[in-house]
């Protein structure tokens, strides 16, 4: 691997790694990137899921007591299983979608275009939530431990619609939790642990479907942007738990509202030329 690809990797990686939890979309900032590093084909797609294992450790790590009092409890404490039981069912949707629409998805919508559109119209959807009135705010579920089954479906749910690339993942959960009566803390904590299963799923599956097409010779672009990727998402994990104990999330769709018309403008206007 030569120094201009390390490099290129190794911002790839950082943008994951911040940009993963944040409601701003990880896949449209990576398709944004890479196209302007023309760091773009199917290897490059493939490298672009994988380094989200590296995001996916950093809350393994934070979580880390949480997450081993689950499994340990699994084959004994009813509410751990149930916790599990709830991470599977909101798993699901996502999942059973990906696999049977994916390929068709990366066909046409991971360009700069669709992307742009997707990040407008979730900044909208953001502020829509934040301007609700004080009194249609009030959470009615503080912790994620107090989610019920049919809370795990509509996040699940609300997570499908991230297949489209642009929308976010940790936006659509956390949005979707919050207008689903999860505090600001329980909707933001569960998109984590939801991440977990769903992005080691899709790393995985990924993997299996490009077998053929990777070699030995990948593996160190593969470890350096997924190492990449975790040392940024550990301290982005860390500071967005601190922002929200105080801030709401509408500095993020500003951020995505006027990001996405700058993609708009650049693409129609041909000041940067954006590859598919």
């Amino acid at each position: 691997m030569d120094l201009l690809l390390a490099i290129k990797v190794i911002i790839m990686g950082i943008v994951e790694g911040l940009t993963e939890f944040l409601p701003i979309s990880s896949t449209g900032h990576l398709i944004l990137t890479g196209s302007l590093l023309n760091f773009t084909g199917e290897t490059q797609k493939v490298f672009e899921i994988v380094i989200q294992a590296g995001a996916i450790f950093a809350v393994c790590w934070e979580y880390r007591a949480k997450i081993a009092s689950v499994l340990c409890g699994l084959g004994s404490d009813a509410k751990a299983r149930f916790f599990a039981l709830k991470l599977f069912i909101a798993f699901l949707p996502a999942a059973v979608l990906g696999v049977l629409f994916s390929k068709h998805i990366k066909a046409v919508l991971f360009a700069p275009v669709p992307v742009a559109l997707a990040f407008i119209i979730g900044g909208f959807i953001i502020l829509w939530v934040e301007r609700k009135p004080a009194d249609q705010q009030v959470a009615r579920i503080d912790s994620v431990d107090d989610m019920t089954i049919t809370d795990a479906i509509k996040i699940g749910l609300a997570q499908a619609f991230a297949l489209i690339p642009g929308t976010s993942r940790s936006g659509a959960t956390i949005i979707g939790g919050m207008l689903f009566g999860l505090s600001r803390k329980a909707a933001t904590e569960f998109s984590f642990f939801l991440a977990i299963p769903t992005l080691l799923g899709a790393t995985v599956y990924s993997l299996y479907k490009a077998r053929n097409d990777l070699s030995m010779a990948d593996v160190p672009m593969f470890t350096l942007g997924t190492v990449a990727a975790f040392i940024s998402a550990f301290f982005c994990v860390r500071w967005l738990l601190r922002y929200i104990s105080s801030h709401d999330f509408k500095v993020f769709a500003w951020y995505r509202i006027a990001f996405g018309i700058m993609i708009l403008i650049t693409a129609y206007t041909g000041a940067i030329q954006w590859v598919d």
